[in-house]
């Protein structure tokens, strides 16, 4: 190498001192995110044995399977939670991260049964659904939902980092952003789902279905007195029982509360709360729809429909 190269790396070293960004390990290691995509991949093994393997599943060897992969998932998990509680204190404590771990596993079932919801919903939901296995198979969906699931009980158990990281890896595939603070209830569906968005303090109940581009946001954030966000409160908006949001309408602000079993049409911008059973729709601008060909000739007037 010679002394040009030299100092195009000293260079780049001296920014690590200068601005962070360093995952060192001579101070404390932190999570991987590689390690936490590969949790994710084998939570789904458990979740969905057989659909995210090569081969199907033996019943005869599903016991010894599934304590195999638990195990795995198990010992790799509390390496990635030991590394997330130490940062900024090498010398924390960890002494629950074990029953962390215990509990979160002892929840898979509950956690399979309510995506069973979910995928009877999008199968029941979707005319373009042929089986309930191609729902697991192809719907991105219900990784999304099936990751924030999981990552919702390690939140709730006061995890730091990885929830964050498990919901983050299920975005990068499918598109689908669902904090893993969410609290979501039963039959949820997201129908397509790109662009989908749905924030921390988000409160969702049963039998809701969203459709891509929505987004449950924040209104505004508080600051002190220096301008600096005040962190945490209740920031985004609560989803009742039976809710429809079509394609790409904006829901903001944590006081707001759509009702029970009411429709938000396609491209709603939403600040303020709705009674149960309500239809809120944009009203859409005069569309005009032209003769192309009549219209090229300029000495003929352009056909035109209003709508």
């Amino acid at each position: 190498m010679d002394d040009a190269w030299k100092q195009v790396v000293s260079e780049v070293v001296a920014s690590y001192e200068k601005l962070g960004g360093l995952n060192n390990r001579d101070t404390h290691n932190m999570p991987s995110k590689r390690a936490v995509g590969g949790i994710c991949e084998d939570l789904l093994q458990i979740l969905f044995p057989g659909f995210h393997d090569h081969d199907a599943v033996h019943q005869h060897s599903i016991f010894d399977l599934t304590n195999e992969r638990i195990s795995s998932v198990v010992s790799r998990l509390e390496t990635q939670i030991r590394k997330s509680v130490r940062i900024g204190d090498p010398h924390r404590p960890t002494g629950k991260t074990k029953p962390i771990l215990l509990q979160f596993c002892r929840t898979l079932p509950d956690i399979r049964q309510l995506l069973h919801t979910d995928i009877e919903t999008a199968f029941e939901g979707d005319p373009a659904a042929l089986s309930r296995e191609e729902i697991i198979l192809s719907y991105p969906c219900i990784e999304a939902i099936a990751i924030q699931r999981l990552a919702h009980r390690l939140y709730r158990s006061d995890v730091p980092l990885i929830p964050r990281m498990m919901t983050e890896w299920a975005h990068s595939r499918t598109g689908i952003d669902i904090h893993p603070g969410a609290t979501i209830g039963t039959h949820f569906f997201i129908d397509h789902g790109t662009g989908l968005v749905v924030g921390e303090t988000c409160r969702i109940g049963n039998r809701v279905k969203l459709y891509h581009g929505v987004t449950l946001g924040a209104r505004s954030f508080a600051k002190d007195d220096e301008g600096n966000i005040v962190k945490g409160g209740k920031r985004h908006p609560d989803v009742e029982d039976g809710v429809t949001v079509y394609p790409n309408s904006t829901i903001l602000g944590g006081e707001t509360v759509i009702g029970a079993g009411s429709t938000i049409g396609a491209n709603v911008f939403l600040m303020h709360s709705v009674p149960a059973n309500s239809l809120v729709v944009q009203e859409a601008k005069q569309l005009s729809i032209l003769d192309k060909t009549r219209a090229a000739h300029k000495k003929s007037a352009p056909l035109e429909w209003h709508i």
